[in-house]
């Protein structure tokens, strides 16, 4: 295979990319200042197909939307229009976590059809494969782990999620330190176990080299996962959670200095007053890499609405910091999500970033709210559709009851405050 420039390589060397150069533009931020975030590792770039997404610090942020199958629930066709509903309401990535069917003609078909940077867990495929053919996810292959990891990477994954600050160190001091919630991440649980069994080292932190010279090869985002994420937030922020980070902070800068570009995974379940100090720990501890928050989800007790619990929890992590959410829909805890769900996961994850970036201060991300406001005001209710996120919703709750004055809505009818005041204030100035 023909050597690729690496994009930290080539901005630490002083160089503005043609990738670096589209991301500029499309983010209404100066070209030679991102390519300068991209060779500190506060900025990644995630390519797919001729395009370019960048992640991080003064980047609009992120929404990932999960997407795959299950061992309950297998059907491709699903899985497809699940990515093009994601697609339509303005998801940013996907992830393919598909743990059912023939996962590499999933995967291929997915990245085949997907107009967004695809990402993969693929431990999963590797326990999968082991269970399938050995009986048992402990009898996983070292070898076979890195060889799917390679694979998915030349099928042209974007980014992979790779649990590799989980380590036997982690482990002794979650014994030590028992949860209530345990472990909620599947690709910590399977390497947990895998470690536990066999008495060894986790692979992917033992043999860490090794998965550099992969990412190396295919100029391979690694997101560094969180096994030891908390499940609840009767767990979190926890010594077994900051553990974990500790060595993903590590692991970043010996990535860094071979030119691989690195994001950080977090939590997952922590209440809204911890959300700030969990952002202010990651970029203090893993060096401003990017961070890619699952949520946060800041409550238990909303079985059914976790993407409005994940919104509220994402809207104050991307305020504070965070650069990248995952999105959670209503069937989080409760089943594999349907289209519907994942309309509504992408549509509170996208509410979420916005909200946040407002609070950034990110330069010019007011100006849709400005929109509507004015539109709002003068009632102009077709420009308010083509401004909302969701046009279909915005028409149909438009249109619920019959309309007996267009002008207004079926709430205040004739006695709009908006009409009464424009009426008696008119365009004099009140001082």
């Amino acid at each position: 295979m023909k050597s690729i420039m690496l994009e930290k390589d080539i901005a630490k060397k002083g160089i503005v990319s043609g990738a670096v150069k589209k991301i500029a533009k499309e983010e209404d931020i100066n070209p030679e200042e991102l390519a300068k975030k991209v060779a500190e590792g506060k900025v990644i770039i995630l390519k797919h197909r001729g395009k370019y997404l960048g992640v991080g610090e003064g980047t609009k942020t992120k929404v990932n939307a999960n997407i795959g199958t299950s061992p309950e629930v297998c059907d491709i066709s699903l899985e497809i229009e699940k990515l093009k509903i994601a697609e339509k309401y303005g998801t940013d990535t996907v992830m393919d976590l598909s743990t059912s069917g023939d996962i590499d003609k999933i995967r291929k078909k997915i990245i085949e059809k997907s107009n967004v940077p695809v990402g993969t867990v693929p431990i999963y495929q590797a326990a999968i494969e082991a269970i399938h053919k050995k009986g048992a996810i402990i009898k996983m292959d070292e070898d076979k782990i890195f060889e799917i990891i390679e694979k998915h990477a030349q099928d042209g994954v974007s980014f992979i999620t790779v649990h590799c600050g989980l380590n036997l160190k982690s482990i002794e001091r979650l014994r030590k330190n028992p949860r209530k919630s345990l472990v909620v991440s599947r690709g910590g649980a399977f390497l947990i176990s895998w470690m536990i069994s066999n008495e060894k080292e986790n692979p992917l932190y033992k043999n860490y080299d090794r998965l550099l010279e992969i990412a190396k090869k295919y100029d391979l985002v690694l997101s560094l996962g969180d096994g030891l994420r908390p499940g609840g937030i009767i767990d979190s922020t926890d010594s077994a959670q900051i553990e974990e980070l500790l060595t993903l902070g590590e692991l970043t800068k010996y990535a860094w200095e071979n030119n691989v570009q690195v994001i950080i995974e977090g939590p997952g379940h922590i209440p809204i007053n911890e959300i700030e100090t969990n952002v202010q720990l990651e970029k203090k501890i893993c060096h401003n890499a990017p961070f890619y928050v699952l949520g946060p989800i800041v409550c238990d007790i909303a079985p059914g609405y976790d993407h409005i619990t994940s919104a509220i929890g994402g809207a104050i992590a991307a305020w504070k910091g965070a650069d990248f959410l995952c999105y959670v829909t209503p069937s989080e805890h409760l089943s594999l999500p349907g289209i519907e769900e994942v309309k509504e996961g992408v549509i509170a994850a996208k509410i979420a970033a916005h909200a946040g970036d407002i609070g950034k201060g990110i330069k010019n991300i007011k100006e849709l709210d400005f929109s509507m406001d004015i539109a709002r005001t003068e009632r102009r209710w077709e420009e308010e559709m083509k401004i909302a996120l969701d046009k279909e919703k915005f028409k149909k709750l438009r249109n619920k009851f019959p309309l007996k004055n267009k002008d207004v809505c079926t709430m205040c009818g004739k006695y709009c405050a908006i009409k009464i005041v424009k009426k008696y204030l008119g365009t004099k100035v009140i001082c």
